[in-house]
C-alpha cells in the first residue's frame, strides 16, 4: 500500500480550501483518508496553512510520500517553527 500525504479539496466553486491528509495512493482524491494532518487556504493573506509536523514526521518515517505542494508547505512550516524558537 503506497501511502501519500496530499491535499484534499474542500469548499465551493471559486472559494477552495484544502486539508492536508494522509491517504492510500490508490484512493480517489476526495476519497477515504487515514488521517488529517493540516489545512491550507490559498486565498487567505499571510499565514495561510497549519501543519502538525509531529504527525507528518511520523508518517514520513513510516514511508509516506508527500506531494510536491505538501513538501513545500512542510518546508515552510519547518522554517516558521525554527523562527519561532
Amino acid at each position: 500500500m503506497a501511502v501519500k500525504i496530499r491535499l484534499k479539496r474542500e469548499g465551493t466553486k471559486n472559494r477552495a480550501h484544502y486539508r492536508v491528509v494522509v491517504a492510500d495512493g490508490r484512493a480517489p482524491k476526495e476519497g477515504k483518508i487515514l488521517e488529517a494532518v493540516g489545512t491550507y487556504d490559498p486565498l487567505a493573506e499571510g499565514d495561510n496553512f497549519k501543519i502538525d509536523l509531529e504527525k507528518t514526521d511520523s508518517w514520513i518515517a513510516k514511508g509516506a510520500q508527500p506531494s510536491d505542494t505538501v513538501r513545500s508547505l512542510i518546508k515552510k512550516a519547518r522554517k516558521a517553527a525554527a523562527a519561532a524558537e
